[in-house]
């Protein structure tokens, strides 16, 4: 891989390029990407095989995951090369969350199931993995069970990811720490958690270091939102606390996403303004304010009104209001997928919601729906829509479920084709606990480390300052979707990134942040940030990886055009300079001749 940069000259066909609109449109590569494996519930992502090629974790049955290993070299892409199916036949996978649970290197996989039939109680168990498989008889399970699904994070700053949950019987969060997972505290909080949670790890304060975020109820009953600061790597309690916005009946999700692009994460919250869902609106929290703005308010297509759909009383057979983030168009601004239904009718649909610049002076950014993207609205019944990065190419692609003939769900993967060739920087941190020297000479790529931030900060087109932030992994509960790297958009702006960013959480008592920072780093890139030794940012280390993009053949195409057009001027004067020559030479014999005589 490697890529070629033009930074000025007169060629037309580049500058028409470069200055044409943005346009994307989407391709179905199902057949492509899965062949006749395109059913079950898509649950996570991971590079299980530390390839550095992001793996599918699929649920099948209720109680078989499949781990379909990505190749470019075969076809279909993706193939399922790992089975587990579970010994209990009567129990059902909620949730699958990969990550490095004892801190080997290898992936392991945590599975959240419950009875069949039941919402509860919920169990956990970890089966590990061991060059690069699972076995059904290598597990670990948890001794308690839960009243909702976990929230993965790392809450003593190792490196090795935690479990933060709520037991049965009791409105306290344990954390068990990863590891030996027999050690465990609890969180002293004074409030009872809401279910579904939607509970994120993530820096909300700004220095590089995760933050807890808490979903959870109020005296009289009403929800709200803790968010527990990490002080010197410790979390003592709530630094602050916002209720939900007044005329939110249904409340959905939290997310977190840098909106308008000035490096901090704010928080976005879907909600419904009635109990039937019928009048929706996407709520903003922007970083350091107390306000709610809504960003979305019309979902009315034509003579269609579109809305939410609201979680029914199972927890397992339905989904909660979900907003999956990522930034679709490359231009530095996440934009959202949602499943919107028809009010008066039975369709439901993944749409497309672009993060664009307010119309009028009261607000930033807006989202705005795609109500026409074709290849998207033929998926009927569409239940989950998440970003992806299919062929690792730095362009986000789109996933989507929909309800399938049987229990499972049919798989759609539809390829984002921009055309305009906007830039990107794609970045993945991993755990750090080893390098070079990883036990069992495994390699340390697969891990999904849950809590590094990332930010960048670079010059635009325009000369105008520009930065964007994000988190990595910090969700992994009912459907969260994250994927275990980060891409972010630079726009259409080919410069170096000035600076770049990266923090990940320290362990309590360290009042020191653990971040390291790189410069000019290379647009249309994949780096690899090895945080090793954790304790020392100055000796981390960065693989960097480069993606060319379509402007490389374009820039080339136009660089040999312009070599051709010069090499046949330089032989055309040539030869008229050849004729010259020839017929000087024969006026000079001429000349010679006569004067001889």
């Amino acid at each position: 891989m490697g890529e070629l940069s033009v930074t000025g000259g007169p060629l037309l066909l580049l500058v028409l390029f470069l200055v044409s609109p943005a346009r994307a449109s989407l391709r179905n590569v199902t057949g492509e990407v899965l062949g006749p494996e395109a059913w079950g519930k898509v649950a996570a992502f991971g590079d299980f095989n530390a390839d550095k090629q992001t793996d599918l974790f699929i649920i099948r049955g209720g109680n078989e995951l499949r781990i379909f290993l990505a190749d470019l070299k075969s076809t279909p892409y993706f193939s399922p090369k790992v089975k587990l199916a579970l010994e209990n036949q009567g129990v059902v996978i909620t949730s699958v969350v990969p990550g490095d649970y004892n801190g080997d290197s290898q992936m392991d996989v945590l599975l959240t199931t419950i009875p069949k039939g039941q919402e509860s109680p919920l169990s956990i168990v970890i089966y590990w993995g061991q060059n690069q498989t699972l076995n059904a008889n290598q597990r670990f399970p948890l001794n308690m069970t839960y009243t909702d699904e976990p929230l993965i994070m790392d809450f003593n700053g190792d490196m090795i990811p935690d479990i933060l949950g709520v037991p049965t019987g009791s409105s306290t969060p344990v954390i068990t720490y990863g590891g030996s997972l027999t050690m465990t505290s609890n969180l002293n909080t004074s409030h009872p958690m809401f279910v579904p949670h939607s509970h994120a790890f993530i820096d909300l304060t700004g220095d590089f270091t995760a933050d807890l975020f808490l979903t959870t109820i109020s005296s009289n009953k009403d929800i709200q939102f803790e968010t527990w600061e990490n002080q010197g790597g410790n979390f003592s309690g709530f630094t602050s606390i916002v209720t939900k916005p007044k005329d939110a009946i249904v409340v959905g999700q939290s997310v977190f996403a840098d909106f308008d692009g000035d490096g901090q994460q704010d928080h976005l919250l879907p909600a419904c303004e009635d109990d039937k869902c019928l009048k929706s609106v996407i709520y903003l929290m922007k970083h350091g304010s107390t306000q709610w703005v809504p960003v979305l308010q019309n979902f009315t297509n034509g003579n269609t009104r579109w809305a939410f759909i609201p979680q029914t009383s199972s927890l397992t057979q339905s989904f909660p209001i979900t907003l999956h983030i990522g930034d679709y168009n490359i231009d530095g601004y996440p934009d959202a997928l949602a499943i919107l239904h028809n009010t008066s009718g039975s369709n439901q649909q993944a749409f497309l919601l672009e993060n664009v610049p307010c119309k009028n002076s009261t607000c930033s950014r807006v989202f705005e729906v795609h109500w026409e993207l074709s290849d998207l609205n033929q998926i009927k019944d569409a239940v989950v829509a998440t970003f992806f990065d299919i062929y690792e190419d730095g362009i986000l692609d789109i996933i989507v479920l929909s309800k399938g003939s049987s229990n499972d769900n049919s798989i759609h993967i539809l390829q984002n084709n921009f055309e305009a060739d906007a830039y990107f920087v794609k970045v993945i941190v991993l755990s750090g606990i080893c390098s070079n020297d990883c036990p069992q000479q495994v390699k340390p790529f697969g891990v999904n480390q849950p809590g590094p931030y990332i930010m960048y900060t670079t010059v635009d087109a325009n000369g105008y300052l520009k930065n964007a932030s994000a988190g990595q992994l910090s969700q992994s509960a009912h459907m969260a979707l994250q994927l275990p790297y980060n891409v972010l958009g630079l726009g259409r702006s080919a410069n170096f990134l000035d600076h770049l960013y990266v923090g990940i959480p320290r362990p309590p008592g360290e009042r020191q942040t653990r971040r390291q920072e790189w410069t000019a780093i290379i647009p249309n890139s994949q780096l690899i940030v090895i945080p090793y030794p954790n304790q020392q940012p100055k000796s981390w280390s960065a693989k960097l990886y480069l993606t060319p993009s379509n402007i490389v053949l374009l820039t080339a195409i136009a660089l040999i055009g312009v070599c051709v057009f010069i090499l046949a001027i330089i032989g055309i004067l040539h030869w008229q300079e050849k004729k010259a020559d020839d017929r000087e030479k024969r006026q000079e014999a001429h000349r010679f001749h006569f004067d001889a005589m």
